[in-house]
């Protein structure tokens, strides 16, 4: 179908395109144009279904009121909840927000930044994904707006906001080992993030400065690629190769929930027979009896805060750019499950 041009409204008001191009551009009493003239070339553009091509209004105003948010993935609660504040907040500042994900494929991601380049996105709010580290320097070379969410790489100098992500797995810990248990697993993700990274260093510190030996330490690293079936299968495996088990502690909910499941299929009882703990809450762990204790991150305030450095970054927002670095508090949310 022939998008419907400036030219067309122009023809069917019986005008030139300029009176047209004036009148929707709000200049009309500037340049003199009546107010009825006005009132009919709108009305006509209104009737023919006008709307301006973005990429002219790109070019004629230097904005596309539009801002690339780029997350690990589109499916987790997460980032749904993170990209639901993110839009909400864009808009209150008059943009629009491009979402997709790279379900931390750092070719997607590289193709994901092209084309958003290629669409003229004023800024940029990224997960990066391991691997993307010279696609976000490069936007930074090339003077793009870009802020990094839920982790960041500590050789490009960008603004980035994320949780304490050592403080909260310290904080599960304490609670776990408040409670008497010493035989605790812990499951992550085999994914080179910085995040994830330090979560298990503050699991290890945690056992070693509560005299617990390295050789008691009891990590599970999951593919991040594996399936449902497959992570339920390895933690299954973990679970049943420990008799000495007492709790588990996971890095990330969607491997919490994925326990939880296994768990269960495995005919044991929370927290009777194994006590669990999970970083990053969940609604299943709220619903699920007993409840599944959890470290929730402040996802509102990662949300708006990235915007917020973000405009400033634009200059949408006046005054000095502040802290460019921001790690926040999170929150221990215990229910009965240890």
């Amino acid at each position: 179908m022939k998008r419907t041009s400036l030219k067309d409204v122009a023809k069917k008001a019986g005008v030139a395109p300029s009176t047209v191009s004036l009148v929707l551009n709000g200049k009309a009493r500037q340049r003199r144009i009546s107010d009825a003239l006005a009132a009919r070339i709108e009305s006509v553009a209104r009737e023919v279904g006008y709307q301006p091509h973005p990429v002219a209004v790109n070019l004629r105003t230097g904005q596309s009121k539009t801002l690339g948010l780029i997350v690990e993935s589109i499916s987790g609660s997460f980032f749904a909840s993170l990209a639901r504040t993110i839009e909400a907040e864009a808009d209150s500042y008059g943009y629009k927000v491009l979402y997709c994900s790279t379900e931390n494929n750092p070719q997607k991601g590289k193709e994901l930044i092209q084309m958003m380049l290629k669409q003229q996105v004023d800024g940029y709010l990224v997960t990066p994904a391991p691997g993307m580290e010279k696609d976000i320097r490069q936007l930074v070379q090339l003077g793009q707006p870009v802020v990094l969410m839920d982790s960041y790489f500590e050789a490009v100098d960008t603004p980035y906001v994320l949780v304490d992500n050592y403080k909260g797995i310290r904080t599960c810990m304490e609670h776990l080992l408040a409670k008497g248990y010493r035989d605790i697993g812990f499951v992550t993700a085999g994914l080179d993030l910085v995040q994830l990274q330090q979560r298990e260093q503050a699991y290890r510190d945690a056992c070693t400065q509560h005299g617990i030996p390295a050789a008691q330490q009891q990590v599970l690293t999951v593919p991040y690629d594996a399936s449902q079936s497959a992570i339920i299968r390895r933690i299954g495996a973990f679970i049943k190769g420990r008799r000495n088990l007492e709790a588990l502690l996971f890095a990330t909910n969607y491997l919490g929930v994925a326990g939880v499941e296994t768990i269960n299929r495995l005919g044991l009882r929370i927290p009777d027979d194994l006590a669990v703990v999970c970083f990053d809450d969940h609604d299943v762990f709220r619903l699920y009896p007993p409840g599944i204790s959890a470290f929730q991150q402040p996802i509102a305030s990662i949300a708006k805060t990235a915007i917020s450095l973000l405009m400033k970054q634009m200059g949408v927002v006046k005054g000095k750019p502040g802290k460019q670095q921001v790690v926040l508090e999170g929150k221990f949310i215990r229910r009965h499950s240890l």
